[in-house]
């Protein structure tokens, strides 16, 4: 068996729940649009040894049943869950905490394979942000 096997998790730690690192997060951080997504991120505390959180929410203004609004989160957790390593990697090296939030503001359900590309593309952005601000530091 392989020693340095990949693990695709998502679990309860590397949530955002903390309702004062979520304000922290919308009051002072910074974020960008790449439809139908909105992500607001910022560098956290180096307090604890989680390196990675990340939040996700789905307007009840646009998604009036939950049903659907757990399916749009769902398929968002799924994506990011088996794109982030490498995110997480980078931030291990520059010795980093960071904090997103993933906002759906698009009107009907997407389908896993445009959620799953916008995911991409967003984690390559943040990928970017952290690796300028690794080598401003350095």
């Amino acid at each position: 068996m392989l020693q340095n096997q990949i693990r695709y998790t998502l679990g309860k730690e590397e949530r955002l729940k903390s309702r004062k690192i979520i304000e922290l997060l919308f009051k002072e951080g910074k974020s960008f649009s790449n439809f139908p997504f909105r992500v607001v991120w910022k560098y956290l505390p180096q307090e604890s040894n989680i390196i990675l959180q990340a939040g996700f929410t789905v307007s009840s203004k646009h998604f009036k049943k939950a049903v659907d609004r757990n399916r749009t989160r769902r398929l968002m957790k799924e994506a990011y869950r088996l794109q982030k390593n490498g995110l997480q990697q980078n931030l291990g090296h520059s010795n980093k905490r960071l904090g997103i939030f993933f906002i759906y503001v698009g009107k009907e359900i997407p389908d896993y394979a445009l959620v799953f590309e916008k995911i991409a593309v967003i984690i390559g952005r943040l990928q970017k942000i952290v690796n300028e601000k690794s080598s401003t530091n350095s």
